[in-house]
């Protein structure tokens, strides 16, 4: 099926959803009928989250790895109240066609994020889409444009927004303003996450469609690493430890701040230590996002030990009255001249949701996220009830996301980046601006193109 042929069919699709979304609003209590693209780690784990909190039915899985799509569906099958198996599909374009799904889920690799979100909203869903929104900064704005053009609630997977502890500490610390004037914040990741060695090249194993995963993105010969969580060690399918980690403390700053885009982006670093391995993203790099007078200053290093033991991944928010610490596992507040210090710490909710311990060993759950990812899977259901913003709307996703490609960018070009986010381009630089959209393998087309 082609892109014309799929789209001449999305407008019935797109009617018959939004009557389906009517009905329920005004009180029908069928379940929403939610698909899956991309049933690996986090696919599974926030599907099994909104299943958790909501009477929502799974009715189609989308994988190119058919055991993972199957196993999947094999999973959900004993979860749902109805025990229904959902279809199953190695292709989303076929999933879309076939289903008139009132939710999409996209849990893929990230070089797979833009096409299936741009052709669900189109289809008539709404969409709950991972970090970060693209791997070039025009699919990222293409999937923003569609959202807006088919009025989609689409959510982006940077949970850090519906994290109870961080919610927390935005109430009793930033908006009681006990932090005082604030200039400066450091976001960091000093985890040893990225692969090291150099795993032969082989035949992709016979469950996998490597052409399809490969998609829109460049191809590489397969390893290992590729297939499956590891391809994070490759540029062509990721934006690297930046791209991965930076895209969720950036967002909590900006989120905690009320901060927009920056005004400039310069970054540094590279492979400075781990030379030998087949891995291409940078060990080392800095990255400063200036927001005219507050500077939000980047630093992942892959090898060493953290400044702060205490927090390894964190973002750090520094003001004249004290000192805000943040990560997924606490916060804390130091007040600079006496006062009270604050504490806080992960929500967990074993006892009211016990699979999270199963889901844990099983699907590596994280227990410390859990309560997160219900909280933005339910954030999510009440603005498609209310066709409200969500808390992280397709824009804030876009903006996060788009900034921590561009450090990217900077770091590569060697300059200081100025983006004009009126006109999505790089001010008096045509050579990094024509780096802002990368081109696709063919026979795939890039939807800042289309």
């Amino acid at each position: 099926m082609d892109r014309r042929q799929f789209l001449r069919g999305s407008a019935t699709a797109a009617t018959t959803a939004a009557i389906a979304r009517s009905a329920h609003a005004a009180g029908n209590d069928s379940p929403r009928k939610v698909g899956l693209i991309g049933s690996g780690w986090y696919g599974k784990c926030d599907t099994l989250q909104l299943l958790n909190i909501a009477p929502v039915e799974i009715v189609s899985v989308c994988d190119v790895d058919s055991q993972m799509r199957e196993e999947a569906a094999d999973l959900f099958a004993k979860r749902q109240a109805s025990g229904n198996r959902p279809k199953t599909y190695g292709d989303f374009r076929k999933q879309l066609a076939n289903h008139q799904h009132d939710i999409v889920i996209i849990g893929t690799p990230d070089h797979w994020h833009a096409l299936p979100m741009i052709a669900a909203v189109e289809s008539g869903a709404d969409v709950y889409v991972q970090k970060p929104t693209g791997v070039d900064v025009m699919e990222s704005k293409a999937m923003l444009d569609a959202a807006r053009k088919h009025d989609r609630v689409v959510q982006v997977g940077t949970q850090r927004r519906s994290t109870p502890h961080l919610i927390e500490a935005k109430q009793k610390v930033i908006d009681a303003g006990l932090l005082g004037d604030v200039a400066y914040a450091e976001v960091c990741c000093y985890y040893h996450m990225r692969a090291k060695g150099n795993p032969p090249d082989q035949q992709p194993p016979a469950n996998l469609d490597y052409d399809m995963w490969t998609g829109p993105a460049p191809m590489r010969p397969y390893n290992e690493w590729v297939h499956p969580r590891r391809w994070r060690a490759f540029m062509e399918y990721g934006n690297g430890i930046v791209g991965d980690m930076c895209v969720h403390m950036l967002d909590l700053v900006r989120w905690q701040l009320d901060l927009g885009w920056p005004k400039r982006i310069s970054s540094t670093g590279g492979i400075l230590v781990d030379t030998e391995s087949k891995a291409n993203i940078s060990d080392t790099q800095t990255a400063t996002f200036d927001f005219d007078g507050l500077d939000v200053v980047w630093t992942h290093r892959t090898w060493g030990s953290p400044p702060d033991p205490e927090y390894p991944w964190a973002a750090i928010i520094y003001g004249t009255k004290g000192t805000l610490k943040l990560s997924v596992h606490k916060y804390d507040f130091i007040p600079r001249q006496g006062g009270e210090r604050l504490h806080g710490e992960p929500l967990i909710e074993t006892d009211k949701y016990p699979t999270d311990l199963t889901d844990k060993e099983k699907w590596r759950l994280e227990l410390h996220v859990a309560s997160a990812i219900r909280g933005h899977m339910q954030n999510f259901l009440d603005c498609i009830d209310d066709r409200s913003r969500p808390v992280a709307d397709i824009e804030q996703g876009h903006i996060s996301s788009a900034s921590c490609i561009m450090a990217n960018e900077a770091m590569e070009l060697g300059r200081t980046l100025e983006f004009d986010p009126a006109t999505h381009t790089i001010v008096g630089d045509d050579e990094a601006t024509a780096r802002l959209a990368r081109a696709y393998r063919e026979p795939w087309q890039h939807p800042h193109q289309g």
